[in-house]
């Protein structure tokens, strides 16, 4: 998780420091792991994460995909130094098999981007591999990397297969090419389904593809078109994401000269609805407001962001949470480095949720699953006594004292939240 834009904060300790409180915490969710990635080949036009390509790079002192590799490594020495009761790794960064985590070994360990498959197999696996000696794996955690379809081959995820990637998200977005255009995504519309069928035969236990609905100037056609060839590849699991057209970014200046019509929300509303009906059609079932899949291929590691489970975010601009505190990391590849060479923790900022903001973030997230959330125990008494109004508006259903979104009240999921809150 690596926006471009980070919250207010109070600084962070210069030892990357938890509380007692938030490490008491772990051994009752355990822990999970994300890898941001800041390269990319070019940038796409709609994007405002973390990312940079070779030229916004330059030969910028500590930026080389070399130095992004060592800090990574002396961060997770540094976060195993956090989660453990010694506290004698630092600066050796090694790791210490007589020591173990507050939370034991990593449930899930996820590669984000950028484009984590710009890295070859090996300097992934070799990171893989030291969080495996650093912390440990459990026997069947999920190890996910994302990538984008022009930035893999037959024999690179054969090699990510050998090395312990068991799980991969293609960033396919479209099928149509004026879209693509428009995304300025580099690859062809069929490089996406070549990519799932080479995955398959790599050995990946399970694969996604990550679609975008929305775009400027795409048609329902085109968007049915998109649906059907993701489908055609028969993968595990689809995220379908309306395009928000964030500030700053080539998109957003294209719209604001008049180059490209503005997204309609009405009509996302349309498209999202199709994307349903078309998915559960074909046997995939929603089980986050913009994620579908077959039963037993659900993504344990955005599920255990969504269910507020703990997480170290490594790498610039990464985001972490662990039993209520919640930091971020320094943007730039340079700065991230600098700061773990000399020492200290790349952290830019941090807070302390209190407890109201964690109830409140709890229904926030906990609401756009499937499973839903509990009536008791989360809700006041003034928050339950507005639950018949949802269902009567067919904003939602209870089950098993469970409250759970309907088709419409996951197109206005937000709006729901606001209604039932305090």
């Amino acid at each position: 998780m690596s926006p471009s834009v980070f919250p207010d904060g109070d600084p962070a300790p210069e030892d990357g420091a938890l509380p007692a409180s938030a490490l008491a915490e772990l051994p009752r969710r355990g822990l999970s792991a994300y890898v941001h990635v800041p390269f990319c080949s070019t940038r796409c036009g709609y994007c405002d994460f973390n990312t940079y390509t070779a030229a916004d790079l330059g030969s910028a002192p500590g930026a080389s995909r070399q130095a992004y590799l060592d800090a990574i490594a002396a961060e997770i020495g540094l976060a195993h130094r956090v989660l453990t009761d010694t506290g004698d790794l630092w600066p050796d960064y090694g790791p210490k098999p007589s020591t173990t985590t507050h939370g034991g070994a990593l449930r899930t360990v996820f590669f984000g981007g950028g484009t984590p498959t710009l890295l070859p197999p090996d300097q992934l696996g070799g990171l893989l591999g030291r969080f495996h000696d650093t912390f440990g794996l459990a026997g069947d955690a999920e190890v996910t990397t994302e990538a984008n379809p022009d930035s893999v081959t037959p024999e690179s995820l054969r090699a990510l297969v050998e090395a312990g990637f068991n799980r991969i998200s293609f960033g396919m977005q479209s099928a149509v090419p004026h879209v693509l255009r428009v995304l300025d995504r580099t690859h062809t519309p069929g490089r996406a389904l070549d990519a799932v069928a080479w995955a398959r035969d790599a050995g990946f236990a399970s694969v996604s593809l990550d679609l975008i609905y929305g775009t400027p100037g795409e048609s329902a056609d085109d968007w049915r078109r998109s649906l059907d060839a993701a489908l055609s590849a028969q993968p595990d699991h689809l995220s379908a994401y309306s395009l928000i057209v964030e500030p700053g970014t080539p998109l957003a200046r294209r719209i604001r000269r008049g180059e490209l019509p503005a997204p309609d929300e009405d009509r996302h509303a349309d498209l999202y609805t199709l994307a349903d009906a078309t998915l559960t059609a074909a046997g995939y079932e929603w089980y986050e407001v913009s994620n579908w899949a077959r039963p037993g291929h659900e993504c344990r590691h955005n599920l255990a962001y969504w269910r507020g489970d703990h997480w170290w975010g490594f790498g610039p601009g990464a985001h972490s949470h662990v039993g209520g505190v919640r930091w971020w990391n320094v943007k730039h590849p340079s700065h991230y480095a600098r700061e773990l060479a000399e020492g200290r923790s790349p952290a830019a900022g941090r807070e302390t949720l209190t407890a109201s903001e964690r109830r409140v973030e709890r229904v926030l997230l906990e609401l756009r699953l499937r499973h839903g959330l509990p009536l008791g125990g989360v809700l006041t008494p003034t928050e339950r006594a507005r639950v018949p109004r949802l269902i009567a508006d067919g904003l939602a259903t209870t089950t098993d004292d469970r409250i759970t979104l309907t088709l419409p009240g996951r197109l206005l999921a937000d709006g729901v939240v606001r209604d039932l809150l305090d």
